[in-house]
């Protein structure tokens, strides 16, 4: 069936959002946020056990809701020295309200005499698409690092600042926007997301299953 050529970015992150339509601004389709779709439409609550169903649930609410192909994401910062923690908790860590560089600060705390070697950590990312009633697709990205000794760059949003890059021998957060979405995880798999819904807006008829 064919779909209104209008995609809504499920989030009300606004840097998210701005970064997602970014990436996504060469699809040739009008992109739309839940601002502007659905203003009055509950937050969704995230409480599923991975970004995979975190990011539907919220990919699901918005397509229902407006009758729309929508696109949610779900990241975390896995820590290894700590278990994988934040990890699908990212965004709670300390508490929904408490700001970034809070999180940030106890994190270093934490890892204060854990050796480079041990900071390893990656950025792990879900993207899912889903369609009108029914129909989705899930994609992925990851992208490995360390988690630096201090707060570092002026670009992204999250734990940015805090995530070095050694191949690059840079932190995240020092990335110029088109940089950091060539490597990143949110920028791999929406890279994989663009190629679903190139197809979807597209073809007549669409897949009615999951993808990966």
């Amino acid at each position: 069936m064919h779909y209104p050529r209008r995609l809504l970015i499920a989030t009300r992150n606004r840097p998210k959002a701005l970064e997602m339509a970014t990436i996504l601004g060469d699809l040739g389709v009008e992109i739309v946020t839940l601002d502007e779709v659905l203003p009055s439409a509950p937050e969704v609550e995230e409480n599923g056990s991975s970004y995979e169903e975190n990011a539907l649930l919220k990919a699901r609410a918005a397509a229902d809701g407006a009758g729309l192909v929508a696109i949610a994401d779900d990241a975390g910062l896995e820590i290894d020295a700590l278990g994988g923690e934040p990890g699908v908790r990212s965004r709670r860590f300390l508490g929904e309200d408490t700001p970034f560089p809070q999180k940030m600060k106890r994190i270093l705390q934490l890892l204060e005499n854990t050796p480079d070697e041990a900071r390893t950590c990656r950025f792990r990312c879900a993207v899912a698409i889903a369609l009108p009633h029914n129909g989705a697709f899930i994609c992925h990205g990851i992208c490995e690092g360390r988690v630096a000794h201090e707060m570092r760059g002026e670009y992204g949003f999250g734990y940015d600042p805090i995530f070095y890059l050694p191949e690059l021998g840079l932190h995240m957060a020092e990335l110029p926007p088109h940089e950091k979405h060539r490597i990143s995880h949110r920028g791999m798999a929406l890279a994989c997301a663009k190629e679903h819904l190139r197809r979807i807006f597209a073809d007549a008829n669409t897949d009615d299953g999951i993808g990966h």
